[in-house]
């Protein structure tokens, strides 16, 4: 029985209980951590993410409706006539999430604006004012002048090289990229998007999207057309006020 107790009883040194019970303290806290950023928080968020029937249900009818609205713009479309005041096109894309049908996103992706925000030069054409018809809700569009475009390729202006993104800080990479077609330095792809010029293709496809920046003014969240008073569609040479403050 005393040999029990003795062993019970066993001296622990004051080292080693120090180091248990900073071992504890530490567990503790790192469990505070993990529960207030939610890592093992998962279920409990989850959980909170299900969505409900109902909004399945809106969802999809939102989507449905995007479609009839889409196919009604095209029609509409074909039978108006577009006589473009430039030859370059700046679009934005301003709107578009969960509501959009996939044939809209599509549209969308085809323009190279999968992002909200993004801006792409394009050359214009009556194909293309069809695209952008088709998805008027969700773009605004116009003719830039030559300060814009030469602000947005010396502001925003990056480059696709060997599969990355590259920042246009050098014209060795634009000479790497672009100097078959004779395209050696920044003035010579401002000159050549300005004047939609032969090799325009390869140089938007070298620069791909714009990433702008969110205007503090500017849009009000509406989609109707400009001209009555929303936010998309033909803002014609007024867009050169947006890019301005998005750039």
């Amino acid at each position: 029985m005393a040999e029990e107790e003795s062993k019970q009883l066993a001296f622990v040194s004051e080292v080693i209980l120090k180091k248990r019970k900073h071992k504890e303290e530490s567990i503790a806290l790192t469990r505070k951590q993990q529960l207030e950023s939610g890592k093992y928080g998962g279920k409990k968020r989850k959980m909170e993410e299900i969505k409900r029937p109902e909004q399945f249900i809106k969802e999809f009818r939102d989507k449905e409706l995007d479609l009839i609205r889409m196919k009604q713009r095209a029609k509409r479309a074909k039978s108006s006539s577009w006589t473009p005041q430039s030859k370059l096109l700046f679009i934005v894309r301003i709107q578009g999430k969960n509501d959009m049908h996939p044939r809209t996103r599509k549209i969308l992706y085809n323009l190279k604006l999968r992002r909200v925000f993004h801006g792409v030069f394009m050359k214009a054409s009556a194909g293309v004012f069809d695209m952008l018809q088709k998805v008027e809700p969700y773009i605004t569009f116009g003719y830039p002048n030559l300060k814009n475009v030469k602000d947005l390729i010396y502001k925003k202006g990056c480059g696709k090289l060997n599969h990355q993104r590259v920042s246009l800080i050098d014209n060795t990479i634009i000479e790497q990229a672009l100097g078959k077609y004779g395209i050696l330095c920044l003035e010579d792809i401002v000159h050549e998007i300005t004047n939609v010029g032969p090799h325009f293709k390869e140089i938007t496809n070298f620069l791909g999207p714009f990433a702008l920046s969110k205007p503090k003014e500017g849009l009000q969240g509406k989609r109707a057309p400009y001209k009555d008073g929303g936010d998309t569609g033909n803002r014609e040479d007024e867009i050169n006020d947006l890019i301005e403050k998005m750039n």
